[in-house]
């Protein structure tokens, strides 16, 4: 391959142009850098312990700042817009993931894509269509769908909480995501229950906005900093709370407010602590300890999110969680599981062909694996691989590991089982 596409060869390019070697709108360079999937793999291999991720995500806020990088594909332009208009402003994103929610679950998005001359033109309009379409198809609910929504919304209300003195107090609030509240509540609910079935007293916080960290990935940093402000300033009240996560790219974005903010004299030290109290809902599992559930019938295999597995070295908790609550697991190891997607944040959208080479590779490990369900803990990685299983034909359906547990939970009879 091309050294300059290694992350020391990235590393190099950055180094000419702040030396002024380089010019920053440089057409290769800027090339060379697109290409890179931020996936921070190189971060857990180098034994110098470079922060790249941050070296990159510089990169492209500077190039952002000098008006070098603009969208200049249609879906670059609309997740533009999107990350400017739409994810800072809670109230209008949720009116969107509304439409997209009705879209889903009407039965209209199933027949766009079942019917061949409606499906033939979308992708004549765009090459993209049919996986954009498949991308949202996957957040649809595949554990528990046989339950009412108005019985998902009232288990919260009957989990039954184990009857054994707390080592710990554990009050923890639930960082819900846009992405994530949007299109897998059924996700954040499960979180919920079964932080809950933990002994977990949950304090809500209804002010928390988007994390910021697609905007960080695409360089609009300044408004990565205004979030997290926001965020710092919604979670103030309940800073003795743990802030737990289930979403990779949130939580990593999340642990790393107070670099982020390490220069706003306002908020440095409150960032710092923020940082500090927050967990990935694997994570905090795996320390308190976690209840057993009963048997699953289906079989399981799991890929790490890069922004879990590399950016937060979250490497085995998931995997370890479910074994030690499920009894008698069926879990089938995935080659390369510690591999990127080829989803990357935005990068399915911005390197679509690149993507989809990644997507290929990790697919067909996936069918090897004969699993049934296919766990992941992050939107996006979620979406590419509902997606890629889709439209590459495997026969499995993605899920969030916490929804694993959560069934388990749910058929040893932790929850009101009563008709609602």
């Amino acid at each position: 391959g091309n050294e300059n596409d290694s992350p020391r060869g990235r590393i190099l390019l950055m180094r000419s142009v702040v030396e002024g070697k380089l010019d920053l709108d440089n057409t290769r360079f800027g090339e060379h850098i697109d290409l890179c999937l931020g996936c921070r793999a190189c971060e857990t291999a180098c034994p110098a312990g470079v922060e790249y991720g941050h070296l990159l995500e510089m990169t492209r806020a500077a190039m952002v700042r000098t008006g070098v990088k603009k969208p200049d594909t249609l879906p670059q332009k609309m997740l533009s817009r999107a990350l400017k208009e739409l994810f800072p402003f809670p109230k209008k994103f949720a009116r969107v993931m509304t439409l997209n929610r009705f879209f889903r679950d009407s039965g209209l998005l199933q027949f766009t894509l079942w019917f061949k001359p409606l499906r033939d033109l979308m992708n004549k309009i765009s090459p993209q269509a049919e996986f954009a379409l498949s991308l949202l198809l996957s957040t649809k609910p595949v554990l528990g769908a046989k339950l009412s929504r108005r019985k998902q919304r009232k288990l919260l209300e009957s989990v039954a909480v184990e009857d054994k003195p707390l080592n710990e107090k554990r009050e923890v609030s639930v960082f819900t995501g846009c992405v994530m509240e949007g299109l897998f509540k059924h996700a954040n609910d499960a979180t919920s229950r079964v932080l809950v079935a933990n002994g977990a007293f949950l304090v809500p916080v209804k002010t928390q906005v988007c994390c910021g960290a697609l905007h960080a990935h695409a360089g609009e940093i300044e408004i990565a900093k205004d979030l997290a402000r926001k965020n710092i300033e919604a979670f103030e009240n309940n800073y003795k709370s743990l802030v737990i996560i289930n979403s990779a790219g949130c939580g990593a974005m999340l642990k790393e407010y107070g670099e982020l903010l390490k220069d706003d004299e306002k908020y440095a030290a409150l960032a710092h602590e923020f940082s500090r109290r927050v967990r990935d809902v694997s994570e905090y599992l795996h320390k308190v300890g976690v209840r057993e559930g009963a048997p699953i019938e289906e079989s399981v295999t799991y890929d790490a999110p890069c922004h879990l597995y590399h950016a937060q070295r979250i490497t085995s908790a998931p995997q370890e969680v479910l074994k030690a609550a499920i009894p008698n697991l069926d879990f089938k190891p995935l080659e390369g599981m510690q591999d990127c997607c080829g989803g990357a944040g935005i990068y399915n959208l911005s390197e679509p062909e690149m993507s989809d080479k990644i997507l290929t590779d990790k697919v067909s490990k996936v069918k090897a694996t004969g699993a049934q369900l296919l766990m992941t803990a992050n939107p996006g990685c979620h979406m590419q691989l509902g997606a890629g299983c889709r439209t590459k034909g495997a026969d499995c359906k993605v899920v969030h590991v916490v929804e694993v547990l959560d069934e388990s939970y749910r058929k040893a009879g932790y929850y009101d089982q009563s008709p609602v």
